[in-house]
């Protein structure tokens, strides 16, 4: 007896799941250098099934990227929701930032990757910067209302900006080769905050 409709969608559903996430850490680990076949070995799937689904290793790299743009209003309200403080708000996005590496530290390489990549649709491209344009705009505007409360040094904003996503950046290119290291060596949002304390000579 054939499969009812839903029983299919759901079986392609999952199968898709397989090769995306599969494919997310092989990509991470040798770029565009993988082959098809690697990451059809990674989902437990044959490359001809792999092919079946995504027409090229391309649209692969492409729908993974697709999956990871938030778009500019969801951002906005996923940090308004944070309760506390501009301070707080601000520790809470980047530990919710260094987590979210720590757990998936694949994703970001991924990213990394992409902002030199010629293979994206000038759309996604323009989605991935939109929102890396908007994250910079979001903590830098919790600065300086933390700069204000005098939660936070008062120094350039966007240097303080910069210096925060650089030591994010820096973890998104961390390789470390089990989970227990990663869990054990990357430094939490604590760490990467205290840049941002007063000094004494400011109260």
């Amino acid at each position: 007896m054939p499969r009812r409709p839903e029983v299919n969608r759901q079986i392609r559903d999952e199968t898709t799941d397989r090769i995306l996430e599969a494919a997310k850490e092989v990509f991470a680990r040798k770029g565009m250098a993988a082959k098809m076949a690697e990451v059809a070995a990674a989902a437990g799937v044959s490359p001809g099934l792999a092919y079946h689904y995504f027409p090229s290793k391309e649209a692969i790299f492409v729908a993974l990227l697709r999956e990871m743009v938030v778009p500019a209003d969801e951002i906005h309200k996923r940090v308004e929701k944070i309760p506390g403080s501009p301070l707080d708000r601000l520790r809470q996005m980047v530990s919710n930032m260094v987590e979210r590496r720590r757990r998936d530290p694949g994703f970001y390489r991924l990213l990394r990757q992409a902002s030199s990549n010629d293979v994206l649709p000038p759309d996604l491209r323009d989605a991935l910067l939109t929102q890396a344009r908007v994250v910079h705009d979001v903590i830098r505007q919790l600065i300086i209302e933390g700069q204000a409360r005098g939660e936070i040094a008062n120094d350039d904003p966007d240097k303080l900006v910069r210096a925060i996503l650089a030591c994010l950046d820096g973890l998104s290119g961390m390789a470390l080769p089990s989970p227990e290291l990663i869990e054990k060596q990357m430094p939490d949002a604590r760490v990467i905050l205290r840049m941002l304390r007063p000094d004494q000579s400011e109260d």
